[in-house]
């Protein structure tokens, strides 16, 4: 387990949903025009969006294997920013869909060279966009709430401490007052472990 700065990572959790929100800004931009040059257009949002995505699975990544996996609610929230990190993975998909749904007419008799495709795509983005920026904003007010309070804080110590023990630093065993005593039954070692919210 590594030991990060909570601080800091609720900054940057709190920034994603401004970063989210101006790339819908710019798809639902090109969404309402007329898509005339589609590669010129969707290209740099597509790998915008991607970035982001990479970013936040980074962060994912960073955040599974602190301190903050074992505080209360961790687990959870580390799979809710799960689901999120893909779905701006997913947005970054369908921008490419929305620039394939045009450049398919280059190749097949049936492709639509109409932007009505590429704006179905563009709008399916936007949602995912607009679903993980909800879930972002959420977590990131959970966990700064949990580092505002003292008891809060408390508590995810004492989980983290005994993380950091293992589950054999409380172990328990009874030894017999003389040597030549027989071992009572109750010599089986129990284990402490964190619970696990």
């Amino acid at each position: 387990m590594q030991i990060i700065d909570l601080a800091e990572q609720t900054r940057i959790l709190g920034q994603i949903p401004g970063g989210l929100q101006g790339l819908r800004t710019e798809i639902e931009g090109v969404r309402t025009g007329d898509i005339a040059r589609p590669v010129r257009e969707i290209v740099p949002i597509a790998v915008r969006t991607h970035s982001l995505a990479i970013r936040c699975l980074q962060q994912f990544e960073t955040l599974s294997t602190s301190q903050y996996a074992v505080m209360k609610n961790g687990h959870e929230n580390l799979a809710h920013l799960a689901e999120a990190a893909l779905r701006v993975s997913l947005a970054s998909s369908l921008c490419t869909y929305g620039i394939t749904g045009r450049t398919d007419a280059l190749l097949y008799e049936d492709g639509d060279r109409t932007p009505e495709t590429s704006r179905q795509y563009l709008t399916e983005a936007m949602d995912e966009l607009d679903q993980a920026a909800g879930t972002y904003r959420v977590v990131a007010q959970n966990l700064s709430r949990r580092l505002a309070s003292a008891a809060a804080r408390a508590e995810d110590q004492s989980r983290i401490a005994r993380s950091l023990a293992g589950p054999g630093a409380n172990d328990v065993r009874a030894h017999p007052a003389h040597a030549h005593a027989p071992a009572p039954a109750s010599t089986a070692t129990t284990s402490s472990r964190p619970a696990r919210r």
